[in-house]
């Protein structure tokens, strides 16, 4: 395996992680109030879709297709290779963040009682975090796109965004969080072919 594709194996693994933390992730959907989803009954996929520009391997394409496909199927869509209604695309991406500790937040001087006459009285251990202001983490973003395909117009989108929590998580135990991601996603879209 390349070092990239590796590093983005990696990568999207966390990216997915997102949805197998303790915290779930903020999903929110919005969709084109002109479209009539009612006309919709059958899908295909965007060829590549959003993880195979970005690099990441088949096998992560793979099984976010398989999972939009049971999401898109147990609405009544029907999958079709000839001229699709609704095409689906799908993207990951994960960025470095900081945020403030709340605990840090505190007014100035909130930790002033720790110290006596400009001296501390005492002091915090090695890996104490909440005199620290801000925390560095990891947000992951899960996209799903579903397109008219004859007008190529996005009429919905679905997006998962979340603290990753586990970053060294192997992709081959990443499947049922990815599951769960394009589950919780879904949850989201309310529409049902032809109606």
């Amino acid at each position: 395996m390349k070092i990239r594709e590796a590093l983005l194996t990696v990568a999207f693994s966390t990216v997915i992680a997102v949805a197998a933390t303790a915290a779930s992730p903020k999903v929110r959907a919005d969709y084109d109030h002109s479209a009539n989803f009612g006309a919709y009954k059958t899908f295909g996929f965007v060829s590549p879709p959003g993880t195979e520009v970005d690099g990441y391997p088949a096998a992560i394409t793979q099984r976010i297709k398989a999972a939009v496909q049971r999401e898109m199927e147990a609405r009544g869509y029907r999958i079709s290779d000839n001229h699709p209604d609704l095409l689906v695309n799908f993207s990951a991406k994960f960025a470095k963040k900081s945020k403030g500790d709340e605990l840090a937040n505190q007014p100035v001087g909130y930790y002033g009682y720790r110290k006596g006459n400009k001296v501390p009285v005492y002091k915090t251990w090695s890996s104490y975090t909440y005199d620290q202001g801000t925390k560095d983490y990891v947000e992951g973003t899960l996209n799903v796109d579903i397109v008219d395909a004859a007008a190529s117009q996005l009429v919905w989108e679905g997006v998962a965004i979340g603290e990753v929590k586990n970053p060294d998580k192997p992709v081959s135990k990443s499947g049922p969080a990815i599951d769960r991601a394009v589950a919780d996603i879904f949850a989201q879209y309310s529409f049902r072919a032809g109606g």
